[in-house]
């Protein structure tokens, strides 16, 4: 009868096992992003009738990919600025400079951000060649005249 009194581990399972601590999809994954979060934006945009279990995690590895992208080429144009943090110009800058970014973000206006510097080489003022910047002198034949 001892038997029947013996206390079972939390919900009825026998030796107190704790129960296993969920893992998120993100973790599964080795994503930083969330899954979760976005399967849910996926089903409550109603993009499709049904949403898959591997579309959130894919998009969620896609958005990681192109943020860390671009995240690291800012932070190499603020270090070339000489700068500490990240501002809407440097985004600009490493957008427009990388050729790859740059054509998937061509209608893209980012606020702040301002225009790449570029001068139009027809304004540029002319480049004068060494020769010319030696003032001329009459052809003399070398020596100066002799007097008569």
């Amino acid at each position: 009868m001892d038997s029947l009194n013996v206390k079972k581990g939390a919900g009825g399972r026998k030796g107190g096992a704790s129960r296993k601590q969920p893992i998120s999809r993100s973790v599964k994954a080795g994503l930083q992003f969330p899954v979760g979060r976005i399967g849910r934006y996926l089903k409550k945009g109603r993009y499709a009738q049904r949403v898959g279990t591997g579309a959130p995690v894919y998009l969620a590895a896609v958005l990681e990919y192109l943020s860390a992208e671009v995240l690291e080429l800012a932070g190499n144009a603020a270090r070339d600025n000489k700068k500490n943090r990240i501002i809407p110009r440097h985004v600009l800058l490493a957008i427009r400079n990388d050729e790859e970014l740059g054509k998937l973000l061509t209608g893209v206006t980012i606020a702040h951000g301002g225009v790449l510097p570029n001068i139009n080489p027809v304004l540029l003022p002319k480049r004068t060649s060494a020769k010319e910047t030696e003032p001329k002198s009459p052809a003399k034949g070398g020596k100066s005249p002799k007097k008569a």
